[in-house]
C-alpha cells in the first residue's frame, strides 16, 4: 500500500485503496464520449490507470485500439480485448508512441509530486508528433462542496466524506461506497492545482494545453509544447 492510502471492505485492494470489486460495480458516465469527440476516430489510446476496463471496454466498443495499463494484476485481470501491461504508470517507459495518451481518475493529482512529475512525463514520452493527451482534473469545488453524495448502481451510495489537509498543500480524502451487500472505503491523497498550477506542471514536462474540452474544465486536451 502507498504511504497515506488506504482501502477497506471485500476483495483485493491495490497499493492506491482501490478495490477491485467495487470498480468493477460502478458505472462509466459519459468520459468515453468527451474522448471520442476529442480524437481521431480508429486511434490508438494508451490508456494509463485503467483498472477493471471501464473506459477500455467503452472505448473499444466505439472503435479505438487500446493500450491498458495498471499496476495492479488483479485490476488488469478484469479487461477484455485489450492489450494490458501491469506497472506503475511512472515507470512506463514501451519505446512506443501512441496517437492519445489518456491520464483520467484525476491521476494528475497525485500527492507526491515527484510522482505527478512522472506520470507526464510518461505521458509525454509515448506521444506521437501529432499526438493528444487528454487530462481529467478536478472539479473547482473538488475538496470544498462536502460531504456530498450520489446513487449508484442498484441502489448504492457514493459517497465523499471528507477532504483534510495534511500539509505541503496534499489533502487526505475519504470516500465511501455503500452497497446492499457490501462496504468499501477508500483514502487517498489529492494534491488541488489551480489552473495556473496545473498547466506549470504540463509545461515541465514539455507539454501545453490544447483546449479544455469541458465546460467546467475538468477534461483537458494536451499538445506537446
Amino acid at each position: 500500500m502507498r504511504e497515506g492510502y488506504e482501502g477497506t471492505g471485500p476483495g483485493a485492494i491495490t497499493p492506491d485503496g482501490c478495490a477491485v470489486e467495487l470498480y468493477s460495480r460502478l458505472p462509466i458516465g459519459d468520459e468515453p464520449d468527451v474522448i471520442a469527440a476529442a480524437v481521431p476516430a480508429g486511434a490508438h489510446i494508451l490508456e494509463l490507470g485503467s483498472g477493471v476496463g471501464r473506459m477500455t471496454h467503452a472505448l473499444l466498443e466505439r472503435g479505438f485500439t487500446v493500450t491498458a495499463v495498471d499496476e495492479s494484476a488483479e485490476m488488469l485481470e478484469r479487461v477484455r480485448g485489450a492489450r494490458t501491461i501491469c506497472s506503475p504508470i511512472e515507470d512506463l517507459d514501451l519505446g512506443e508512441k501512441f496517437d492519445v495518451v489518456l491520464l483520467a481518475s484525476f491521476l494528475v493529482h497525485a500527492g507526491d509530486v515527484e510522482v505527478r512529475r512522472g506520470l507526464l512525463r510518461t505521458c509525454a514520452r509515448h506521444l506521437a508528433e501529432d499526438g493528444h493527451v487528454l487530462i481529467q482534473r478536478e472539479g473547482a469545488d473538488y475538496h470544498t462542496n462536502l460531504p456530498r453524495e450520489r446513487v449508484g448502481p442498484n441502489g448504492s451510495t457514493i459517497r465523499l466524506v471528507s477532504s483534510e489537509p495534511v500539509g505541503d498543500g496534499v489533502n487526505s480524502v475519504r470516500a465511501e461506497y455503500e452497497f446492499s451487500d457490501a462496504v468499501w472505503t477508500q483514502t487517498f491523497l489529492a494534491r488541488p492545482l489551480t489552473p495556473e498550477q496545473f498547466e506549470e506542471a504540463l509545461r515541465e514536462a514539455g507539454l501545453k494545453v490544447d483546449r479544455y474540452l469541458t465546460e467546467d474544465e475538468v477534461w483537458v486536451r494536451a499538445v506537446s509544447g
